[in-house]
């Protein structure tokens, strides 16, 4: 008989994203508070020695999956606001790449946008932090088209317009989760009349006689 080859041993890195992505499901699945550190070691496993090799608390642990699922946004989303195309194509292909990323990682948009923490302030601050720096970089992102409209991207109310966009369209995405059988590229259509064309320029509802 032949000797059993021997383990290969994984690498630091990838053991690390193997917890993270353990992480990101138990948390979103159960909460902060609901969540042990034991669950996450379980799920990804590990033992809890080798998870706290990499992360040494829950908090540590919460804090850098949700700067690495934000990073994963921006980066999902930031390609098609910057993609080739007239500026109508590119937000319709932007706001689909939002509810795609909602739809393919449900517990990557939970664990960013439905608080479960926010009695914990250093959280609370790490939180806004990261809400903050994802409005900068659509914003940013965003800088070409807002000057051919005549807003100034530098200007604080365009962030505060940046804002309304990414919390609108995940108060979508929540109303998905709860409607699960609409078409994603309907809501695609409904957003884009409401965003592109406005309610200013909606068509007169029609009037009886």
């Amino acid at each position: 008989m032949g000797e059993t080859p021997p383990k290969t041993r994984m690498r630091a890195p990838a053991r690390r994203a193997v917890i993270t992505a353990a992480a990101l499901k138990v948390f979103a699945g159960k909460g902060y508070h609901g969540t042990s550190l034991g669950e996450i070691a379980a799920a990804a496993g590990v033992a809890r020695t080798v998870l706290y090799d990499h992360f040494p608390s829950k908090r540590v642990l919460l804090l850098a999956v949700m700067q690495e699922q934000n990073a994963a946004l921006v980066e999902y989303v930031g390609s098609r606001i910057t993609g080739s195309g007239p500026a109508e194509e590119r937000m319709r292909s932007t706001i689909d790449a939002y509810f795609g990323f909602a739809q393919t990682r449900p517990e990557a948009r939970r664990l960013l946008f439905d608080r479960t923490d926010e009695d914990d302030p250093e959280i609370r601050t790490v939180r806004q932090g990261i809400r903050e720096s994802r409005t900068q970089a659509v914003t940013a992102l965003l800088a070409g088209d807002m000057r051919s409209v005549g807003v100034d991207p530098y200007e604080p109310v365009a962030e505060a317009m940046v804002e309304l966009l990414i919390t609108g369209l995940d108060g979508v995405a929540q109303w998905w989760e709860r409607h699960p059988d609409m078409p994603r590229s309907t809501l695609v259509e409904g957003a884009m009349r409401l965003l592109w064309t406005g309610l200013g320029h909606a068509p007169p509802a029609a009037t009886d006689g």
